[in-house]
């Protein structure tokens, strides 16, 4: 009897996003709004957009990432806007540059939101299923199979695995090869990756226990409410539609008990056994890593905050652990107001195998694999906001990869989203990468209330802002200019209304006429306060007065990082050829040879900033490129 061939689904499509992340829903959405037919894989469509760990988004650093996303034609802001339970502006006490949104959110809805949405665009259909190999010819990304045989081939795929890829999580003696909250692991495409020649690492990360609100003692607690006025994160959100009832968190402090529990069981804790294998946060460290590394401190701050309105899950930040779970038990049943605590879900900690990100290049596509991109946690970052700004990334990059068009780049003095990028594809990032402020050389100029300022035209451009918002952009745009331009040219007399004015607002006197921006420039006074000395002045939307106040009290710090700016992208503009051999280099060190070779930096500026290349080795390379232009020229 002849023997039946196995049949074998097989499809086409633009683009696969494999993983349903922050990061893969950006990836997805912004690929399938420009055009191109977009599949996105995911082990559970339960999980879409899902917040394993803290279910807030925003914060130091972080809310100017949203904001950025928000401003280039991503979802996340607009998500936050809609699902929020809790927001507040951080660091409003500091300059504006280091003011940042952060919003807690009711992760079931987010995830509901991100669902409805991806279902609704057009060109975008959701495949739950597991992708367990990568097809390439030639150096070039031709498809995916999936672990049913299935195969999906593609113009260009992008890998937002996340925290899956052979995930371990761990507590106490306890290992379960599983992904966050108990989801399936994805367990075959790390091989196929290594196949392909791709450089792998080991990254753990962790979260606390979830509590049951019923059980906590909130009269020992300190209340923490939300902004009265809350502002948006979409510039596109209304902000009269979130100004919602808001729940409160709450703050509270180990005991030294909590302490000395845990270092009594510090033998049994998997990150000190030797279990836990893979490198962690250093900027969101376990409450075991507190108490060894901190050990004069009599306690540490924990937040309990809130993860839905009809749910009674607790978060209790800043207490990730792996310890054992009776251990747990007693640790939390210390800290002032859990005495009689009822955990609801262990905390643990979790491995998973991610890239070395100096394999890409600065688009997030694969240097060696022409259509491949990655982004999120994948590629060593940590953070739902960092991901999905990667995730946005690769999407516009893989959409422009396939119509033929130049890779979309931020560079460090756009974006915060070019700070994290350049750092991960440059830097060797050892550790989950978290964003920070201070990692931004230009954070005056790149504040999060002017993202849409730095970024909408760019989002215009590439094709995910639609003229309607545009052309309102446009609008604040002008009126901002010729707000700052009426301002900087109107006369305030030294007369007695506006000397007594300044004395009422403990400012000095004036001796002779200056313009309305030079009082402004006064740091006891602003644009809003001396609206009485400019009766003239029409109906100014609040966000375009924070423009203009900001534009003209920081005048003089925004032209000197202008100037940096300008000697910064000297350096950028300067092209290294991709081909080149950095062996024929005469006079570069070996490290710097090494370095150069392996991570390919595009520009002499993105060159300066690796590690183990100095100051000595850009000046030989600025020499050898000098002379290399020449020597083609003379040939030509």
């Amino acid at each position: 009897m002849e023997k039946k061939s196995i049949f074998s689904l097989k499809k086409k499509t633009d683009v696969v996003v494999v993983g349903a992340g922050h990061a893969g829903c950006e990836a997805a959405l912004a690929c399938a709004r420009l055009g191109l037919d977009t599949v996105l894989f995911t082990v559970s469509v339960e999980s879409i957009a899902l917040m394993p760990c803290n279910p807030s988004i925003g914060g130091s650093s972080k809310g100017h990432l949203v904001r950025e996303v928000d401003a280039l034609g991503g979802e996340m802001g607009k998500a936050i806007d809609k699902t929020f339970l809790q927001s507040r502006m951080l660091n409003e006490s500091k300059g504006p540059a280091v003011h940042s949104l952060r919003a807690q959110a009711d992760k079931a809805q987010y995830s509901k939101y991100m669902r409805v949405t991806l279902e609704n665009t057009p060109h975008l259909s959701i495949r739950q299923t597991e992708v367990a190999q990568l097809l390439c010819e030639g150096g070039t990304i031709t498809g995916v199979r999936t672990v049913s045989g299935a195969l999906y081939e593609c113009r260009a795929c992008i890998l937002c695995t996340g925290t899956y890829l052979n995930a371990r999580c761990i507590y106490g003696e306890v290992s379960t090869f599983t992904g966050p909250n108990g989801l399936m692991a994805a367990t075959h495409l790390t091989q196929s990756m290594l196949d392909l020649g791709i450089r792998m690492r080991r990254f753990k990360t962790g979260t606390p226990a979830r509590i049951d609100k019923r059980s906590i003692d909130f009269s020992t607690l300190e209340e923490q409410k939300g902004d009265e006025r809350v502002v948006p994160f979409s510039f596109e959100t209304d902000p009269d539609s979130v100004q919602i009832p808001q729940m409160s968190c709450y703050l509270t402090y180990t005991t030294e008990r909590t302490h000395e529990i845990i270092r009594e069981n510090l033998d049994r804790s998997p990150l000190f056994s030797g279990m836990i294998e893979g490198t962690g946060p250093r900027y969101c460290p376990s409450i075991e890593d507190k108490v060894v590394r901190f050990p004069d401190r009599n306690r540490h701050q924990v937040f309990l905050e809130p993860e839905g309105r009809d749910i009674n899950e607790i978060y209790i930040g800043g207490m990730s652990s792996s310890l054992p779970e009776d251990v747990q038990e007693k640790m939390y049943r210390s800290v002032i107001g859990l005495e009689n605590a009822h955990i609801v879900k262990n905390a643990y900690a979790i491995e998973y195998d991610c890239i070395d990100a100096t394999q890409l290049k600065p688009s997030l596509e694969f240097r060696n694999i022409r259509g491949l991109f990655s982004g999120g946690q994948l590629n060593g970052s940590s953070g739902y906001e960092e991901a999905a700004a990667q995730g946005l990334v690769a999407g516009i990059n893989a959409a422009r990869y396939i119509t033929g068009q130049d890779p979309f780049i931020l560079d460090r003095s756009e974006g915060y989203i070019g700070v994290l990028i350049d750092d991960l594809v440059t830097k060797e990032t050892q550790e989950p990468y978290r964003m920070m402020t201070s990692r931004a050389e230009y954070r005056l100029l790149l504040r999060q209330d002017n993202a849409d300022l730095r970024l909408t035209e760019k989002g215009y451009q590439i094709g995910l802002i639609d003229k309607n918002r545009y052309e309102k952009f446009c609008k604040k745009r002008e009126l901002i200019e010729k707000e700052i331009f009426r301002v900087q040219n109107l006369p305030i007399g030294a007369n007695a209304h506006v000397q007594a004015f300044l004395e009422d607002h403990g400012s000095t006197a004036l001796k002779t006429s200056v313009t309305l921006a030079e009082l402004i420039r006064r740091p006891e006074l602003d644009y809003t306060v001396l609206k009485e000395l400019d009766p003239d002045r029409g109906t100014i939307p609040e966000d375009v007065a924070e423009q203009v106040n900001i534009s003209i009290k920081y005048d003089g710090y925004i032209r000197r990082q202008l100037q940096q700016v300008k000697q910064f992208l000297r350096l950028e503009e300067k092209k290294i050829p991709s081909d080149i051999d950095y062996e024929k280099v005469n006079s570069l060190r070996i490290e710097a040879r090494q370095k150069l070779s392996k991570i390919r930096p595009v520009s002499i500026g993105q060159a300066s900033r690796i590690s183990g290349v100095s100051p000595a080795d850009i000046s030989v390379l600025l020499v050898y490129l000098e002379s290399h232009r020449k020597a083609i020229n003379d040939k030509e």
